[in-house]
């Protein structure tokens, strides 16, 4: 699983924003651009799943059933640490950007024998 000082090293000095790419580039790493953008988009599932979890996760540290001041100190804390998660890039284009520099591992699965179906 990938951590928060992880997230924050694959980010550094990715622009957040859109972008137009080179399919051909794209694609030359696989045999199509439909099986490039598919690698693309399982990572950047798998992106996304981990950061809500570690979003999650550290947003139910501060989970308490009173109100307090303390409470209120740690609700900024709270809103600083979901500013830092919606200012990151989104996960397809985090994935987008493994898949470019070469970041990313993939392989297929064997197709499963057809004796059954004989």
């Amino acid at each position: 699983m990938t951590t928060i000082t992880d997230i924050k090293s694959k980010v550094q000095g990715l622009d957040s924003s859109v972008k137009a790419r080179n399919i051909k580039e794209i694609s030359k790493k696989t045999s199509s651009i439909y099986e490039s953008i598919a690698v693309i988009n399982k990572r950047a599932e798998e992106i996304a799943v981990e950061l809500k979890t570690e979003l999650h996760n550290k947003l139910n540290e501060f989970a308490t059933s009173s109100e307090t001041i303390e409470e209120i100190l740690e609700n900024k804390e709270q809103i600083e640490i979901s500013k830092f998660y919606e200012r990151l890039p989104s996960p397809s284009i985090i994935a987008t950007e493994e898949f470019i520099r070469g970041n990313l591992n993939y392989e297929y699965k064997e197709e499963e024998a057809r004796s059954t179906e004989d």
